[in-house]
């Protein structure tokens, strides 16, 4: 069987691309005024990644990760987080949160879910952390539908 040739979106509409992009930027931004460590990003980032199954974000934001410090670990039991003592009250909302932003379709993001994030994370904390999600669930749909390569 042939592979179909993929169009990267990317390149063929660079312009959104690129807003994607300051987007990104902004949200990093947005989430470093909030106070989330830039660890805990990246984890986000790439637990987005884990349950989408982007491997081309997966490899890039585990390198980012490992660059800024973070514990091989916490990124090798990030799959199974809730049933380690990896990670703090501030990690565990965020990464409820986020896998209830990404996993929206499964039944939104429930009052719950919301509560525990709202019960540990400020505001600030939480709207940082849903534009992380939102902005990484993009970045996820672009690779995967671009087909991103992942070469050794």
């Amino acid at each position: 069987m042939t592979e179909v040739q993929r169009v990267n979106i990317g390149e063929q509409h660079p312009a959104a691309y690129k807003a994607l992009i300051a987007l990104s930027s902004e949200v990093d931004a947005a989430a470093a005024a909030a106070g989330l460590d830039p660890l805990l990003v990246e984890l986000l980032r790439i637990r987005a990644s884990q349950i989408n199954g982007c491997a081309f974000c997966l490899r890039m934001h585990t390198r980012d990760a490992l660059r800024k410090g973070e514990s091989p670990d916490r990124i090798a039991v990030l799959p199974a987080w809730a049933e380690t003592g990896y990670f703090s009250e501030v990690d565990r909302a965020a990464l409820r949160l986020v896998e209830a932003i990404t996993l929206v379709s499964d039944g939104h993001v429930s009052d719950e879910e919301f509560g525990a994030a709202a019960a540990v994370l400020t505001a600030d904390q939480i709207s940082a952390v849903a534009w992380l999600a939102t902005v990484m669930n993009a970045f996820n749909r672009v690779s995967i539908t671009s087909r991103y390569r992942v070469a050794n």
